[in-house]
């Protein structure tokens, strides 16, 4: 099957956060291919303009619905290599297991401050309109989430986005492994006694604030103000683990 979808080039969220339910129509269509062709677990799909031609939707309804069965772990996604159905193999999972039984959540923070803030620095050098839109739309989601488990995903869609920002192949990849890893040692640990963030949660000052940076082709206040966020963020998770996604 010649090509596949461009993973550095993938935005996992696009306008309305409401427009990733499963009743989106590209969702939908999507979902009837990949029943119709009945393809076997990783198989590659075609590049992201063919998928748009035969499903007859705009490139950011397709972005979207493939977020939606990544998270299901309908599909999967290497970076170079593009986009194949099924749960992603476990030899594909090896590494970020690994590394997880051999670090702990201070080093995940550590690790964290070292190289989020100049992905947002390289992030307010490199994005686009959409690129802007995206993480504008993992905000709104944030902030209407019902449950801790839907902001935990559109914070880590947030950070992800920005990562996306860099249109760096490889600074995709090392994060992708780092937010591997955080999600492996860090969320476990989440405990919540509301069940909700409250509407004064400091991360949405702190993701409106790196998004503005980020608009403004502001690089040096992209990466200070991503370091400050996670500060809070290394402060908070080692007093309360509760507080781990942010």
């Amino acid at each position: 099957m010649a090509g596949a979808v461009d993973f550095e080039d993938e935005r996992d969220v696009r306008g309305d956060p409401a427009a990733v339910a499963e009743g989106d129509g590209a969702l939908t269509q999507l979902k009837a291919y990949l029943a119709q062709h009945e393809l076997a677990p990783n198989t590659r799909l075609p590049p992201e303009r063919e998928l748009c031609e035969i499903l007859g939707v705009s490139r950011g309804e397709l972005r979207k619905a493939l977020a939606v069965l990544e998270e299901h772990g309908d599909i999967w996604r290497h970076v170079g290599k593009g986009t194949f159905t099924g749960a992603r193999p476990a030899e594909e999972r090896i590494s970020i297991a690994e590394i997880s039984s051999q670090t702990n959540p201070a080093e995940v923070m550590r690790a964290r401050l070292l190289i989020e803030p100049e992905l947002a620095r390289e992030a307010a050098l490199n994005a686009n309109a959409d690129d802007v839109a995206a993480l504008s739309a993992c905000l709104a989601g944030s902030r209407t989430s019902e449950t801790w488990r839907q902001y935990e995903n559109w914070d880590n869609r947030f950070h992800r986005a920005i990562a996306s920002a860099t249109h760096n192949a490889l600074l995709i990849a090392l994060f992708d492994t780092l937010n591997g890893v955080r999600r492996a040692v860090v969320w476990g640990r989440l405990r919540y006694d509301i069940q909700k963030p409250p509407p004064d949660h400091h991360s949405f000052a702190d993701h409106e604030a790196i998004i503005a940076a980020i608009a403004e082709r502001d690089m040096n206040a992209a990466a200070t103000r991503m370091r400050a966020h996670l500060q809070i963020v290394q402060a908070r998770l080692l007093d309360r683990p509760r507080e781990a996604a942010e």
